[in-house]
């Protein structure tokens, strides 16, 4: 026969008290989940390069310069010839593997040069087009607040590590600000255009963790259309541009131009970025 009383009570009291307890032990579980799952959303795994991180300015249909630009780091084209750099006075070295100019620290390569260059350039053009379509991909880190900040007038705003993307232009027509650390990973997608303002900056600003500023090299922009730096601008950060990149009188980039038309600039200055640092494990 059941059992009644006293002693049925004090079975329902240690029942629910285990059940609280139960209740809360998940809410708890919950909670560490929550911060575990945000905590590797912002774990961004890099853009890989492969060999179009050999090169300062890549592009497919052509690089030109109204001198006198300044760039560090190699430049190349493919599968257009070597007549479409122009504004540089290139010098084609003894080898037929490359040119030079006073304009480039390092080398320009191009599709028609003498062998092994034009198979290089194939396979570095192909890295840039497999990095764009990895970029291109990433899932938002953050959800809504990482969709369409500011619906693409971003001037002023301060971007943390993560992935962004916008549905529209991105216009930068004063400075911003990207914070973190040197192992951090940002990656900023837009279906658009990136139109940067005369005199506008990325400016790089160091976290709380005493690991250094955000490098250039762990930047990804992926730009569906073209990339516009206005006169005396200053950008950080890898260009992967589907169409053309364009850098006006007297504007700047610490990064790479990795465009699958053509690049112009005018009297600009572009510097390869230092090595990227792995996150920390």
């Amino acid at each position: 026969p059941q059992r009644r009383g006293f002693g049925g009570f004090k079975l329902r009291q240690v029942i629910f008290a285990s059940a609280r307890h139960t209740i809360k032990n998940m809410a708890v579980f919950k909670c560490i989940l929550s911060a575990l799952v945000l905590a590797t959303a912002a774990a961004i795994e890099p853009v890989i390069l492969g060999k179009a991180g050999d090169f300062a300015i890549l592009a497919k249909t052509g690089i030109s310069t109204v001198p006198a630009s300044a760039i560090t780091g190699h430049i190349g084209v493919s599968p257009i010839a070597a007549s479409a750099i122009t504004g540089f006075n290139l010098v084609k070295d003894s080898s037929d593997k490359f040119s030079t100019s006073s304009q480039i620290t390092g080398h320009a390569y191009a599709s028609d040069y003498a062998s092994p260059t034009p198979s290089e350039m194939t396979t570095a053009i192909s890295a840039m087009e497999t990095a764009y379509n990895d970029a291109a991909v990433r899932a938002l880190t953050n959800g809504a607040s990482s969709l369409n900040v500011k619906a693409g007038l971003i001037a002023g705003e301060t971007f943390k590590a993560g992935v962004y993307n916008w549905g529209s232009d991105i216009s930068i027509s004063s400075d911003i600000y990207i914070k973190g650390s040197s192992t951090d990973n940002f990656i900023f997608q837009t279906t658009g255009n990136v139109i940067v303002g005369s005199g506008a900056k990325v400016i790089l600003v160091a976290d709380d963790t005493n690991n250094g500023k955000p490098k250039a090299s762990n930047i990804v922009w992926q730009v569906a259309g073209f990339v516009d730096a206005g006169t005396t601008s200053h950008l950080e950060g890898v260009f992967l541009v589907k169409t053309k990149a364009v850098f006006k009188t007297g504007s700047s980039l610490n990064g790479r131009i990795l465009a699958q038309t053509a690049c112009t600039l005018d009297t600009a200055t572009i510097t390869q970025p230092a090595a990227a640092e792995p996150a920390a494990k």
